[in-house]
């Protein structure tokens, strides 16, 4: 028995030296079921497969077959590989008989459960390095540098082509580097650790500085310290860059549903409580969508957010015009009764929702190209879905700009906005240009419910969530004002945001409150304001 030392990782494991390597040796040693011979058989596996002596596939086999409970062994009986219904040799892989009472499992203890990720990661890389997983799989090796074995890290790096990811390996490199005995190897890894700020690294630098043995020489004590200081730097740009990108996608949602709510409010003065009910309906037409893609085209189930735009807004403004045309038409200069109407109607939507699909939360299936994100800069990820949320958001903007703008609809509802009384004179239907921005303004909501399904809970009472914030939103951008709306959404949002890791989610919303209430004792009509309005 020889000892092969990983001189990168400055640690060693006692194990057959690569040249007396055997697949057999290695199963042999998995189904004793110990710690130290399984990490040694995983050591001899990879340090074959880094020489170019094994076959990475072979090993992915063994190791998933052992994390899965599949590699069956018996005490001084057969070793089997249970591949479905079937069995085969895990050395050959080979289809063998099925035994009439199959072996049992090796149990992997915590410690070897590592080290079987770490191997199933690694040896991913090597045999596909730009794979699909490549870049989940260098993640488990940043996460689990200090076990991973130089020889094979190096093969990996050698057969990476992918730049960034190379790079990420080359860090792993760095990490292992940190307690090297050469001064200027620490030296180095700690420069090169600097450049990839994270707080995870910085916690390597940290544990590197409270071991007086390993950074005695002033050089990586002047290393360590300019490193920490670039990176505390760093990451506290990252983290505030984190709670801007958090409030910029909470302030997006929150302006969607403002939107219709500001136009609704604005044109026809209707306080509107089952606003957030009408969001929760969006959000329950786009799980519609997704389940009747599930039953009848499951291989569209990935395209089911752009297919449930036009459900979740015709479904919404569906629900609003009939609001608007059976209770809300015979309320008009009403305030009060609007109020306890749409309340009503709120209390009963909700109800409904209930008994029809439960008070749980529903479950959504996250698309593909809305999984993960990318790391900009320190620990500032910029993930897919809460840059879906922003991205919507805007193309609603724009598309509501347009239609006000540029449209005869939207011509009629600036005219009513300023003085009902004086469109009516001139022959515009006042009627129907509410029954339409009722509608446009119920849709609105419901594309907000269809924008939140990727990143927040969905359940009969979410709309509660929104509400509040909405009319505030409202009220402090201006009745009536899509400039004014998109500033009060992303004042409050991103001060809502800030606050909260802070003092608390109720502390913030009581916070953010007392902030706009002060603001309005000096400029009640908002941000902006509307002249000559009715």
């Amino acid at each position: 028995m020889a000892v092969v030392v990983f001189a990168g990782a400055g640690r060693a494991y006692a194990g057959d030296a690569p040249q007396a390597y055997s697949r057999d040796a290695v199963v042999e040693r998995l189904c004793e079921a110990k710690t130290t011979p399984m990490t040694e058989a995983i050591g001899d596996l990879l340090a074959a497969v880094a020489a170019g002596r094994e076959d990475p596939a072979w090993g992915s086999r063994i190791l998933a077959a052992l994390d899965g409970r599949d590699l069956r062994c018996a005490r001084n009986g057969p070793r089997l590989l249970k591949d479905g219904s079937a069995y085969r040799d895990p050395v050959t892989l080979q289809e063998m008989p099925a035994p009439a009472q199959p072996p049992s499992s090796p149990v992997v203890n915590l410690r070897t459960r590592a080290w079987v990720e770490m191997s199933e990661s690694l040896l991913g890389l090597l045999g596909d390095p730009t794979g699909p997983q490549a870049a989940s799989q260098v993640a488990v090796l940043e996460k689990q540098y200090d076990i991973v074995p130089d020889a094979a890290l190096t093969a990996a790096v050698q057969r990476q082509k992918a730049g960034e990811l190379r790079d990420r390996l080359q860090l792993v490199q760095s990490l292992q580097s940190l307690e090297a005995p050469s001064v200027e190897t620490r030296v180095a890894a700690i420069r090169n650790i600097a450049g990839m700020p994270t707080a995870r690294n910085r916690t390597a630098l940290v544990t590197l500085a409270g071991k007086p043995d390993h950074t005695a020489d002033p050089r990586v004590r002047a290393a360590l310290d300019e490193a920490l200081s670039a990176m505390d730097r760093r990451l506290q740009a990252g983290r505030l860059a984190s709670v801007l990108f958090s409030g910029l996608s909470y302030t997006s949602i929150l302006f969607m549903a403002a939107l219709g709510l500001a136009v609704i409010f604005g044109l026809m003065g209707v306080i509107n409580l089952a606003q957030g009910e009408l969001i929760m309906i969006g959000s329950y037409a786009t799980y519609l969508v997704q389940e009747v893609l599930r039953a009848v085209a499951p291989a569209m189930i990935d395209w089911y957010l752009p297919l449930a735009v036009p459900v979740a807004f015709a479904a919404s403004a569906g629900v609003g015009m009939a609001m608007e045309l059976l209770v809300i038409r015979h309320l008009y200069r009403r305030p009060l009764m609007t109020l306890l109407a749409t309340w009503a109607i709120s209390l009963f939507l909700v109800n409904l929702v209930q008994v029809l699909f439960g008070t749980q939360n529903l479950e959504f299936i996250i698309p593909s190209y809305l999984s993960g994100g990318t790391r900009v800069f320190a620990d500032f990820v910029v993930t897919w879905n809460r840059l879906f949320a922003i991205v919507f958001a805007a193309a609603i903007l724009a598309l509501a700009l347009l239609v006000l703008r540029r449209t005869r609809l939207g011509l009629f509802v600036r005219a009513v906005t300023q003085n009902r009384d004086m469109a009516e004179c001139v022959g515009v239907s006042t009627r129907r240009v509410d029954l339409l921005s009722f509608a446009v303004g119920s849709g609105l909501a419901g594309l907000a419910g269809l924008a939140l399904t990727p990143i927040y809970n969905v359940n009969p009472t979410m709309g509660t969530n929104f509400i509040v914030d909405s009319f505030l939103v409202v009220v402090l951008g201006g009745v009536g004002n899509l400039a004014g709306t998109l500033v009060a959404a992303l004042g409050i949002g991103q001060v809502n945001v800030a606050i909260e890791p802070l003092y608390g989610a109720v502390a913030a919303k009581v916070i953010v409150l007392l902030m706009i209430i002060l603001f309005i004792q000096f400029r009640p009509e908002g941000i902006f304001s509307v002249k000559g309005r009715r």
